[in-house]
């Protein structure tokens, strides 16, 4: 079953998070984002807090991000002025060489810790293109076990490559509708947006919202 564009779009956070983004196009990504009619923007802690109208549109952003390579107290940090500066949501990045050593419980611990620092939704990031399946459903159940909301896929800039039908699919699995499922890094048509909704994504991480969407025939609801 195809998504439709009016549901697609309510499903996407709209992303910017480009290292050289300008605070001119953070007001045209948002100017944007109420445009589609998407769900949220994302941008980097330094653009908070927003001071465009943004309508129904809500703001997310990202910690310890790209590499997740920070302490936790520094996440914790980042994730609570995010917070304070008007961030309804935090995609955090794991420790990726944690999970690898097989350190699941520090990954746990490190997401528990800005869990507690994030007043809103927390996305967590696994960088699943970068993991095994059995890292993959390792990293899930941290999140789940810290209190996450959601789990997401990639931050789109790991050498490794963003989201993959697998991956939804195994991370749909691993959390069983108990949490959300962001699909981000990489989704650039509607075909592939369409496949990672029916692979188990609630969420989608996009940067080239407008041209997704185009691609959808059906401009109505379900």
């Amino acid at each position: 079953m195809e998504i439709t564009r009016t549901a697609l779009a309510k499903m996407v956070d709209h992303t910017l998070l480009k290292t050289d983004a300008t605070h001119a196009q953070i007001s045209a990504l948002v100017a944007e984002a109420r445009e589609l009619g998407t769900f949220s923007i994302c941008v980097s802690p330094s653009m908070l807090p927003i001071t465009d109208e943004l309508g129904e549109v809500k703001v997310a952003t990202v910690c310890g991000f790209p590499s997740g390579n920070h302490t936790p107290a520094a996440k914790a940090a980042e994730a609570a002025e995010s917070s304070k500066l008007g961030a309804d949501e935090v995609d955090m990045v794991i420790n990726i060489g944690l999970l690898k050593e097989g350190r699941a419980d520090l990954v746990e611990a490190e997401i528990a810790a800005v869990r507690q620092a994030t007043s809103g939704l927390l996305k967590v990031i696994i960088e699943s293109a970068a993991l095994t399946d059995e890292e993959i459903v390792a990293a899930c159940k941290a999140a789940e076990a810290a209190g996450a909301d959601y789990v997401k896929t990639s931050t789109g800039f790991h050498p490794a490559g963003g989201a993959s039908v697998h991956a939804v699919e195994l991370m749909a699995a691993t959390v069983g509708g108990r949490l959300g499922v962001k699909a981000s890094g990489g989704i650039r048509d509607y075909a592939t947006a369409n496949a990672m909704v029916e692979a188990g994504a609630t969420r989608l991480g996009l940067s080239g919202t407008r041209a997704v969407l185009d691609g959808s025939t059906d401009d109505g609801d379900y």
